[in-house]
């Protein structure tokens, strides 16, 4: 049997609401308990009533507020960091700044489709080569790295999440401090281990940790998180605990960046 189109049902809800009228009309008018009754179950209804209305134009309206927000917050992670560019082209001591922010280009995204209980994590954007996302561009949040972009369609991006045991971004501890690897621990969405740090290095248990920009995918500087307890590896170096700023397993609003000399740069390593 087929289903009732809409207008048969707005019919049937029409003739049921004008019987409930009819009703309530000739309860009302016998006597006073009745009316009060009546009058009572009347403002309950229209509550109720109005209060999903409410909640409903709520909803809708805190998503286009959180879309706004997001947009503003990438607008200003781009704003920072040729903020950042622009300071490093005036400081004197220019192997301080390795690369320029202001040589990144900028495109707000939103998480769609992420994994997080395997040991090769992925998260898909509703951003693809039409909004301008290329493959091998980093993905960042304005509390650190997020991922890599690995295959780019129209409309969508797919890409390698930090909460990838293949996936090692390039960090130092402090700005001008020692370098290495940094990788997810495995284990925890809010703790990293940063790699081959020479045993002579010294820092301080809290130290923070930012982007070394010694990367072609991601502009430096970028906090990452914080320093913890270090351990010897092979009598050598130090891996070092790493309690990242921000804990990726929720992240929905992110920043895709992409290096405009990342081509050219990549054609002397040939």
């Amino acid at each position: 049997m087929k289903s009732r189109s809409w207008i048969s049902v707005a019919a049937e809800l029409a003739v049921f609401f004008s019987l409930e009228a009819a009703s309530l009309y000739m309860i009302s008018n016998n006597g006073d308990l009745q009316k009060n009754a009546v009058a009572r179950a009347i403002h309950n209804v229209s509550g109720t009533l109005w209060g999903g209305i409410n909640s409903t134009a709520s909803y809708f309206s805190l998503a286009k507020e959180n879309q706004r927000l997001a947009e503003e917050n990438s607008k200003l992670t781009a704003l920072v960091l040729d903020l950042e560019g622009a300071l490093a082209d005036i400081h004197t001591d220019t192997m301080a700044f390795p690369a320029k922010a202001r040589g990144f280009e900028y495109i707000n995204a939103q998480v769609v489709k992420s994994s997080h209980a395997k040991k090769h994590n992925y998260f898909i954007i509703n951003r693809g080569y039409l909004d301008g996302v290329k493959e091998k561009s980093g993905v960042v949040t304005s509390d650190g790295v997020v991922g890599i972009v690995d295959a780019v369609s129209a409309h969508h991006a797919y890409a390698f999440s930090f909460f990838n045991t293949e996936v090692s971004i390039s960090a130092r501890i402090g700005h001008e401090g020692a370098m290495g690897p940094l990788i997810w621990d495995g284990i925890h969405s809010n703790r990293a281990i940063l790699k081959e740090i020479p045993l002579q290095f010294k820092y301080h248990e809290g130290d923070t940790v930012y982007t070394s920009g010694n990367s072609l995918l991601f502009p430096p500087d970028l906090p990452l998180g914080v320093a913890g307890k270090a351990r010897i590896v092979n009598g050598a170096t130090n891996d070092i605990e790493i309690t990242l700023f921000r804990d990726y397993s929720a992240v929905r609003y992110v920043t895709v960046v992409h290096n405009l000399s990342f081509d050219e740069i990549e054609e002397f390593g040939k």
